[in-house]
């Protein structure tokens, strides 16, 4: 989209703010809001805004050894307008958001994780592929007085979207005006628990829609009076919160799947099965970003539809990967690994990380799961688990030479230096005798 095109779409809607978006290492909106007068100068020449954004945690803590607060003096980075992502928002009055680009002395921000799986997506398209997916959301949504907008859960049950019918009739309104293709609405298992789905998209625009459908599910919730949540595990015993990551192959043009083989074993094409086998080869490293809090990892427990161990199936919901057919146009993988509270785009570089790497390494696949992947008499020898404390992701990421090499030393110190943080405040928070609340407290209302 270019310059004219957004002025005309300002004055045409009455434009008055423009909020200058970006997503922080959480997946949480950090923005300045800018007049709509001098946005055609922020389009030309960017505006400062703090570097410390990608090492904040959800409440701005400054944590020592991030390699972007102290070290740096506390210094800006310059954030421009991708004027591609420009929406106005229904929601709000005569205002308009656009997401952006980082840099810092002229070069990309090594830690944003927009520019991270920007990379990793024209890697793969260098090799002749594109991505075509979405990420499927989970979330819990309570009252002002912090009880749950129902006291009872249960999946698909028509009676909370009779219940809730004005909020969720909002919702699939206004996500649509911004963008969002919604495909449908349904409860979860959790009392308040809900989830939408909404279509696949190529590139970069599926993270950026799954940066905006989080932001916007809890600015138009919040609206109505309601706080959504997409902290992955707010209750304890109770189910957690998703974020499947699906997707597909395709050509360059996005017309032919590159997934998909009719004659092949599974209905799967060879660089399909590659792709499956790195995401299992590295399915230990990549749990710390699709399961990235100290909370979210509390997910990979048996019999919670969460995975356990890095295995895969064929509408296996119990495997860490599902393969579900549907033909040359509805073939894809789902990677159930993901947490709602990951970022979008760090999920989404870490699953094409490791396609890549299955794929330039021939990596065998072995045979699917056909059975319960949680029953360790059915899961085969050598199978990896995954991480199910934050301190064996960490380790397991750290170890991983593929994940330094797609992420870089920056981000790793950055992003290992939030995890340890976290582990403090849990060490801190065991000592005050707030073991059971602090998690809570510290991620439902912002993550």
């Amino acid at each position: 989209m270019d310059i004219q095109k957004v002025i005309a779409l300002i004055e045409t809607n009455n434009v008055e703010f423009v909020r200058i978006e970006l997503c922080d290492m959480y997946g949480i909106s950090r923005s300045k809001i800018v007049p709509a007068r001098h946005f055609p100068k922020t389009i030309t020449a960017g505006t400062a805004f703090s570097l410390g954004a990608f090492a904040w945690d959800p409440v701005c803590s400054l944590i020592k050894g991030t390699g972007l607060l102290e070290e740096v003096g506390y210094c800006d980075m310059t954030i421009h307008p991708d004027l591609e992502t420009f929406r106005v928002i229904p929601w709000l009055e005569n205002t308009a958001r656009v997401l952006v680009d980082s840099s810092f002395k002229g070069s990309p921000v090594a830690q944003d994780p927009r520019h991270i799986a920007r990379a990793q997506l024209e890697k793969l398209e260098s090799m002749g592929f594109s991505l075509f997916s979405a990420h499927e959301y989970e979330f819990y949504v309570r009252q002002k007085n912090g009880d749950m907008i129902s006291d009872f859960g249960g999946e698909s049950l028509t009676i909370t979207s009779t219940e809730h019918s004005s909020m969720v009739y909002k919702l699939i309104r206004e996500l649509t005006r911004v963008g969002i293709d919604v495909e449908t609405f349904h409860s979860e298992d959790g009392a308040g628990q809900l989830e939408i789905t909404f279509r696949p998209s190529y590139g970069l625009k599926a993270a950026d829609n799954a940066h905006t459908f989080k932001t916007s599910v809890k600015e138009i919730c919040q609206s109505l009076g309601f706080t959504a949540s997409f902290m992955s595990k707010p209750f304890e015993g109770v189910v957690g919160s998703s974020c499947h990551f699906c997707h597909s192959l395709w050509d360059l043009e996005g017309r032919e799947s590159l997934l998909y083989d009719e004659s092949s074993k599974w209905k799967i094409s060879e660089n399909g099965r590659h792709w499956i086998a790195g995401l299992l080869e590295h399915a230990p490293a990549i749990a710390l970003l699709c399961a990235p809090t100290i909370n979210c990892v509390r997910r990979f427990q048996p019999e919670t539809f969460a995975p356990v161990n890095a295995t895969w199936g064929i509408d296996n919901r119990t495997a860490a990967i599902r393969l579900k057919v549907g033909g040359s146009s509805g073939t894809y993988i789902e990677n159930r690994m993901g947490a709602s509270g990951s970022n979008p785009y760090l999920l989404l570089a870490a699953n094409v990380a490791a396609g890549i790497d299955g794929i330039e390494k021939k990596m065998a696949l072995r045979e699917p799961m056909s059975n319960s992947a949680y029953n360790s008499n059915n899961v085969p020898n050598n199978t990896k688990s995954l991480p199910s404390k934050l301190t064996d992701a960490i380790q397991s990421f750290v170890a991983d030479d593929l994940m330094f090499e797609t992420f870089g030393a920056d981000f790793i110190k950055t992003f290992v230096a939030l995890k340890q943080h976290e582990l403090k405040r849990e060490l801190d928070a065991k000592s005050k005798g707030k073991e059971k609340t602090w998690e809570r407290d510290f991620f439902f209302k912002i993550l």
